[in-house]
């Protein structure tokens, strides 16, 4: 990967998403195909209160990270789709909807084709699924449930590594 200098192309934030059913072993495949944006939106909790004598207090006490993908067209074939179209089918909950994500800082490369990248567990959302003539649609919400674990993400294995000390460099 060329080094990175200056402002970060979007493309060096990658995003991606386990596909496999829960308790299976993990299925990365990264978002954006389709996608022209794709934001976490942090939807932080925040506290804001004013005293008697002017002075204003301000805690942020959490966020609530979700993210929308939209469009998603729907690929035969790809464990994605595959998993996405079981929830409607079977029209799942609770359980049944939990993932994880990773995101990938493609600006940090640890070593060729492994870079700095957050786990965090998410919630699959479908939101609708249909679509106009461009192809079959299944839009769907990722909604982050916490338990972030730092560590590096191979994108030629599709594997993450946690660190064993937090700190993001194994030591």
């Amino acid at each position: 990967m060329p080094e990175v200098v200056g402002k970060i192309k979007r493309m060096f934030m990658a995003h991606y998403i386990n596909a496999a059913e829960p308790g299976d072993t993990a299925v990365y495949q990264r978002l954006g195909s389709d996608l022209e944006e794709y934001n976490v939106e942090m939807n932080a909790n925040v506290d804001t209160k004013n005293n008697i004598i002017g002075e204003t207090s301000v805690i942020l006490d959490s966020y609530q990270p979700q993210a929308s993908v939209e469009p998603y067209y729907a690929e035969v074939g790809t464990p994605l789709f595959e998993r996405l179209q079981k929830i409607i089918d079977e029209r799942q909950t609770l359980d049944e909807l939990k993932t994880d994500v990773i995101e990938a800082h493609a600006w940090e490369e640890v070593t060729p084709k492994v870079y700095v990248a957050y786990r965090e567990e998410a919630i699959i959302e479908i939101s609708s699924y249909g679509g106009d003539t461009t192809g079959y649609q299944i839009p769907f919400n990722l909604h982050h449930t916490g338990n972030r674990t730092k560590g590096t993400f191979d994108t030629k294995t599709k594997t993450f590594t946690p660190d064993t000390d937090g700190t993001g460099t194994g030591e």
